[in-house]
Order: structure tokens, then C-alpha cells, then sequence
């Protein structure tokens, strides 16, 4: 049997029995009801009508709902190889850097520029993927020094090298980013200047300019930096980072 009773404090509405629901009409219209297991169900709420602070709500029992979290792993090459996609990720932001260019010394200072930068949502991620590094240029004495290497994340986007120093003193261009949502260029690589500076990529990395030694002034991700005595900076291998999702 059903009941309603009142006191003082309360109105207890009691369906007696298993499976009974306590039903909310209104002109003979269900308008909401009481499940015998707690759960609340109702055909119309008017939100404009609901007024108060609401009491807190756990979540663990909700279903249907995406995940806002972050990135659920992250990988990260330095070294070319292939990139496995782990079971239950289906899409990837990438970055994608370029190798730093080497830089020029002994006198012609010609500092090696930054590589440039991909980034990149991806939706159509492959079980693999060929990730490619670009190595850094090879700083020099007083011979242009060498470009950086293109680095690549299979066919989606991929960023060039930054330029080798010249011997004639002169800097060089960074490199670019292709392919991606967002496309960067690396710094350009100071010159004519006893300590010129490395350019640096996204990720900095830039090689110190040095008055003199012998492969002191290597670029960490970016550009060599030039010598006024001795061998410039080498520049920095590339980079591809994949925060999976």
C-alpha cells in the first residue's frame, strides 16, 4: 500500500512494494517521478523556474560524456624511426623542428640559423608513421657551413633546416614549417660579429657566440653559434613531439 504522511517537518510519500514509483501529475498529466532505486525523472523542468544553490552531484555513475581531459601520453623523437599509435588514440597534435645550421669561424663569424616549426592537429593518424629527424648543420672553419636537415611526421607536415653560416661573414634564413595548422619559421642567424649567436627554433636552442675555442658554441635545437677563432657551432638536430589524444 501507498501512503502520505505529514508531521511537523515532513511530507513522506511512500510506494510500498518493488518496482513502485511515486508519480508527480498535474491535471492527471505525469509531469515527473521517483524510481524505487532513487532516480529522478521529469518530462518538463522549466530552468527559469529553478532557483537556489543545487547540492553537490557526484559524477562517477555519468555516462555519454567526452573526456576534457589532456593529452593522454606524449612521444618524442629526437632520432628518426616510426611512430606506433597506442590502442584507443585517435588523433595527435605534432610539433615538427627542423635541424639549427651549422656556423662559420676564424674570423668570418657567420652564425647558423634556427629550423622552423609544424604544428599540426591530426585526425587521420595512422597505425605508423615515418618520423624523419633533420640533423644539424656542421659548423666549419672557413668553409659555408652546412644546413640543417627537413624533419617530418609522415606525409602531414614537415619543417626544414635552418641555413649554414656563410663565409663571408653573413648569417642565414631560418627554415619553414609546411603542411601544418600552424607554420613557423626558425630565427634568422646573426653575422659579422665576433660573437654571433645561433638562431633559434620553436624550441630555442640557439649556439653562444664565442671570441674563440673549438666546437664550444653547438646549437641545442636550433643554430650554431660563430667563433672569431676556430671552428663555428655546430647547430642542433630537429625534433617531433606527439601529445596523443
Amino acid at each position: 500500500m501507498s501512503t502520505i504522511k505529514s508531521s511537523d517537518e515532513h511530507l513522506t510519500l511512500n510506494a510500498d512494494g518493488s518496482s513502485k514509483d511515486i508519480k508527480f501529475q498535474a491535471n492527471g498529466v505525469e509531469k515527473a517521478s521517483i524510481s524505487s532505486s532513487g532516480a529522478f525523472t521529469s518530462t518538463t523542468i522549466d530552468a527559469t523556474k529553478l532557483t537556489g544553490a543545487l547540492p553537490a552531484i557526484s559524477g562517477a555513475n555519468l555516462t555519454g560524456i567526452s573526456s576534457v581531459a589532456g593529452a593522454s601520453s606524449i612521444q618524442t623523437f629526437t632520432s628518426s624511426g616510426t611512430y606506433t599509435r597506442p590502442s584507443g588514440i585517435t588523433k595527435a597534435l605534432v610539433w615538427v623542428v627542423g635541424g639549427g645550421g651549422g656556423a662559420t669561424g676564424s674570423g668570418t663569424r657567420g652564425a647558423g640559423a634556427g629550423g622552423g616549426t609544424a604544428i599540426k592537429v591530426i585526425t587521420s593518424l595512422g597505425a605508423t608513421e615515418s618520423v624523419t629527424i633533420g640533423a644539424g648543420g656542421t659548423g666549419s672553419n672557413s668553409a659555408h657551413a652546412s644546413d640543417g636537415g627537413t624533419s617530418s611526421f609522415g606525409s602531414h607536415c614537415s619543417a626544414t633546416g635552418g641555413g649554414g653560416g656563410y663565409t663571408s661573414g653573413d648569417g642565414n634564413a631560418g627554415g619553414t614549417g609546411s603542411g601544418g595548422d600552424i607554420n613557423l619559421t626558425g630565427q634568422a642567424s646573426m653575422g659579422h660579429n665576433e660573437a654571433a649567436n645561433g638562431g633559434d627554433s620553436f624550441l630555442g636552442g640557439g649556439g653562444r657566440g664565442l671570441t674563440s675555442g673549438v666546437q664550444n658554441g653547438n646549437g641545442v635545437h636550433g643554430g650554431g653559434g660563430g667563433c672569431e677563432s676556430g671552428n663555428g657551432g655546430d647547430g642542433g638536430a630537429g625534433m617531433v613531439i606527439v601529445y596523443e589524444y
